[in-house]
């Protein structure tokens, strides 16, 4: 999820290489998939075999957008074929440990830090032979989207993130929090137990529909909507990516040297050159101005404020999000 800082104001609140592309053909992306967007595709990309959705016309400008925990690519079944009717080619990849994407390798690390997700990106890009892309996201999605943008600028034609800048930086997140903020993080401090792991292993359907109440708490979501996503969680690997990467975000983890040099850059919170749109919504909470990573973005910049709006921004806004992709490509 997002900041602890935001999490505890919601809580408050609701009172609590070469492209091989083919059509899968798994029960689990088949229940996943969208009629919207079809058979969900797969390409070997990097350290894993990615599983996206695909829409629009495929000489478009392209368009990557990025989901979170706990989401899937269902978060913008009505954003990506708004943006196909415009001319749009638009990607939705399953992020590691989600959906249909899979590790290549058996012995490769279930990593789950920041800069892991983000080559997973780049290595998609590549894989797909696509030069510069648009790319936005809310949450997991938005935190990579921003280190995309901040380490491969030349890669990224436009940005759009969901609740601003929000690269970890291992020593402030080291800081602690009053009492309050700390309780809305709680499920991080749940997570770094064994407990928590044999909770969220047993119970991620339930644990993730409370989720998604507590930071959407006037989005009135049904059985339908959430099952749909829920699925994405069958996936063999993501319990072990969740874990990491909330135990990497407290150094109760370690990463993977191979990331290392990414991780220096970002320790050193980079600036984002590329035009970007920042959006907050009710939970942002009094961070909702954007004030206070304003600084972060030197290039083209807007903030723009949705109220009565939770923190899956793109499906309980989705047009509002699909303007934003639209504004800033231009």
């Amino acid at each position: 999820m997002i900041s602890r800082r935001q999490f505890s104001q919601v809580l408050a609140a609701a009172g609590l290489a070469t492209p091989l592309v083919t059509a899968t053909s798994t029960a689990t992306a088949t229940a996943a998939t969208a009629p919207a967007w079809g058979p969900i595709k797969q390409v070997r990309a990097g350290l894993l075999n990615i599983g996206y959705a695909e829409l629009g016309p495929a000489d478009g400008p392209v368009t990557i957008l990025l989901h979170g925990w706990p989401y899937d690519i269902h978060s913008y079944v009505d954003v990506a074929p708004a943006l196909a009717a415009k001319g749009h080619r638009v990607l939705v990849p399953y992020l590691r440990g989600y959906g249909s994407t899979r590790f290549l390798h058996a012995h490769t690390m279930r990593n789950g830090q920041q800069s892991a997700i983000a080559a997973d990106v780049i290595a998609f890009m590549d894989a797909l032979k696509i030069r510069k892309a648009t790319i936005a996201g809310f949450d997991w999605g938005a935190r990579t989207a921003c280190i995309t943008a901040a380490l491969w600028p030349e890669r990224v034609k436009a940005l759009v993130s969901v609740s601003g800048y929000l690269i970890v930086n291992l020593k402030a997140n080291q800081e602690p929090l009053s009492p309050q903020a700390e309780l809305g993080w709680w499920y991080q401090y749940y997570f770094a137990t064994e407990r928590g792991v044999k909770g969220y292993t047993q119970n991620a359907y339930e644990f993730n529909k409370l989720i998604w109440k507590i930071a959407s708490p006037k989005w009135d979501f049904d059985e339908k909507t959430y099952g749909q996503s829920a699925t994405a969680w069958n996936n063999p690997d993501h319990v072990a990516i969740v874990i990491h990467n909330y135990r990497w975000r407290l150094q109760l983890a370690k990463g993977e040297h191979r990331y290392d040099a990414l991780e220096r850059k970002l320790q050193a919170k980079p600036v984002i050159s590329v035009p970007t749109i920042t959006i907050a919504s009710d939970f942002d909470g009094p961070n909702a101005d954007g004030a206070g990573y304003r600084k972060q973005f030197s290039g083209p910049y807007e903030h723009r404020i949705l109220k009565d709006i939770g923190h899956n921004v793109p499906q309980e806004a989705p047009e509002a999000f699909a303007r934003a992709v639209l504004d800033v490509g231009r």
